[in-house]
């Protein structure tokens, strides 16, 4: 019989949702939108906890948002 091969660490970094928003400068209120949305996924520990993984928030938080410019270079 083969031998399963260990399962790797995973790469989440899990954290509260009050420490979530503290990262993210934003309410708890906001990330609790944004997990019914499914904009970003909680994690359930438990009957009652809920973590978010700052990973996943980095990729949600820090987007470039396109300039607005009119009519050319402004010198």
């Amino acid at each position: 019989m083969r031998k399963q091969p260990a399962p790797q660490p995973s790469s989440k970094r899990l954290v509260t949702i009050a420490d979530a928003a503290k990262y993210a400068a934003v309410t708890t209120k906001t990330l609790r939108r944004r997990i019914s949305d499914g904009t970003i996924t909680g994690y359930r520990f438990g009957p009652r906890l809920i973590r978010i993984d700052l990973n996943e928030l980095d990729t949600m938080v820090l987007r470039p948002i396109p300039s607005a410019r009119i009519g050319g270079d402004a010198a």
